[in-house]
């Protein structure tokens, strides 16, 4: 069986990529984020022409996740229940973003998350991002420490360390590698669940996101961001995990490179 997970960065934008990837790497369940698409806009035709059902959510032009499966669709479920509401500047608005869908996939639990980026650590975004992955951590603690595989997959926004960005000099200060993310990411793995780290295609370090400006990919200065986070069940079950840089290539893709989990089931 094959999960994987990849930040689209516009699932219509990206349409043709998407529908080649999937032709060529054939995953079971991809786990999708940063749609830029309300969930009627999602291209469901194309995607069940190559044999996926799907479950979207989006609302427009920022956020929203996906699940696509080949096993079916069970249990669909649409933000985390204590999820809170966007923040803009100091004020904590009604509006609850579409980040997070979860969905039983044949012998598979997943959550595909798209984090929020926290823009600036004096910024009430951060705060923001720290409630949303406390969030994160209740609602997974049951199936984390249940006997089902299960994983949550997805654009974290966090390095888990040092190791996971290019030059941690040049992060200092800014948001995805801070003590403070960094232990949200720590909770998650006391609950229950492990980083599922990938093997790079190339290079020493399996990098997932690179910036398309200053030459970010030529020259490799990448950060692991899209991460995979699974319960024991799910963690026994892997042969291999790889980024598959191969799709960051070209005019047109994503600047976030699909990452590859194969499971024993």
């Amino acid at each position: 069986m094959r999960v994987a997970t990849w930040n689209i960065n516009s699932v219509t934008a990206r349409l043709p990529k998407l529908l080649e990837w999937l032709g060529s790497a054939e995953p079971d369940v991809l786990c999708l984020q940063e749609l830029k698409c309300a969930t009627d806009a999602f291209p469901f035709e194309a995607v069940r022409e190559l044999g996926y059902e799907t479950a979207a959510h989006g609302t427009g032009r920022w956020n929203g996740v996906a699940i696509l499966s080949k096993l079916g669709l069970e249990d669909v479920v649409r933000d985390l229940p204590a999820q809170p509401g966007f923040l803009a500047d100091d004020a904590l608005l009604s509006t609850v973003e579409p980040r997070a869908i979860a969905a039983t996939c044949g012998p598979v639990r997943v959550w595909s998350v798209y984090v929020p980026n926290g823009r600036e650590v004096d910024h009430a975004h951060y705060r923001y991002k720290l409630e949303w992955l406390e969030a994160l951590r209740l609602a997974s603690a049951e199936d984390a420490a249940g006997s089902r595989p299960f994983a949550v997959l997805g654009d974290f926004n966090v390095a888990p360390t040092d190791e996971d960005v290019y030059d941690p000099k040049v992060f200092e200060g800014q948001t995805h590698v801070t003590p403070a993310e960094r232990a949200a990411l720590a909770a998650l793995r006391d609950a229950g669940l492990q980083d599922v780290m990938p093997r790079p295609l190339k290079y020493d370090r399996p990098y997932t996101f690179w910036d398309y400006r200053a030459l970010g990919f030529p020259k490799n200065l990448g950060i692991r961001i899209d991460l995979t986070y699974a319960n024991k069940p799910f963690a026994d079950a892997v042969t291999d995990s790889y980024v598959d840089r191969e799709a960051r290539k070209g005019k047109g893709t994503s600047d976030h490179a699909p990452v590859v989990v194969d499971l024993g089931l």
